[in-house]
């Protein structure tokens, strides 16, 4: 079955990972105010992933891993970027929605090798996804921040630091 389909290899062979590490977060995101079923969530995930395939088609360039990646960039900037809104209306969310779900401020770039974020103008900038690290595909690096992001903007709370060391 999979050999059928090995003359495909163009640019889209090449950001598989990248693109589900984005699309895996923002549905993360979705998924932790807990308004958004799974069902929903797999559609979402779905028309995202296919809408930045199509977005980055010829946007893509593996050689120089930074060219382009403004118009790669996925923003919400009070804004709501249309790649998400669009997506978003698949599954009948509306903008209003989609503000009270995701962070006002969220910048998103997707580059080859590389995927990461910054919520907020001046948070730090968190990695979600690095090729040339051995990481296993299923973590994609995203309990380092995000956990800290979600837990609270300071610190860990107390109850937290006790369940993970124990």
């Amino acid at each position: 079955m999979s050999h059928r389909h090995s003359h495909r290899r163009g640019p889209r062979a090449d950001m598989v990972p990248e693109i589900a590490a984005a699309v895996g977060f923002v549905s993360g995101l979705l998924r932790t105010r807990g308004c958004v079923s799974e069902q929903q969530l797999q559609v979402f995930s779905g028309a995202l992933r296919e809408a930045l395939t199509e977005h980055y088609k010829h946007h893509w360039f593996p050689e120089k891993p930074f060219k382009g990646s403004g118009y790669r960039c996925i923003r919400i900037n009070h804004k709501m970027d249309p790649i998400i809104s669009k997506a978003a209306s698949q599954i009948g969310l509306s903008l209003p929605q989609l503000y009270q779900l995701l962070p006002s401020e969220l910048t998103l770039w997707v580059d080859p090798y590389e995927v990461s974020y910054r919520i907020g103008e001046d948070g730090s900038i968190c990695v979600l996804y690095e090729a040339a690290a051995a990481k296993p595909p299923s973590s994609y690096g995203m309990l380092t921040c995000k956990n800290q992001m979600m837990l609270g903007r300071t610190s860990p709370s107390k109850n937290y630091i006790m369940t993970v060391s124990s």
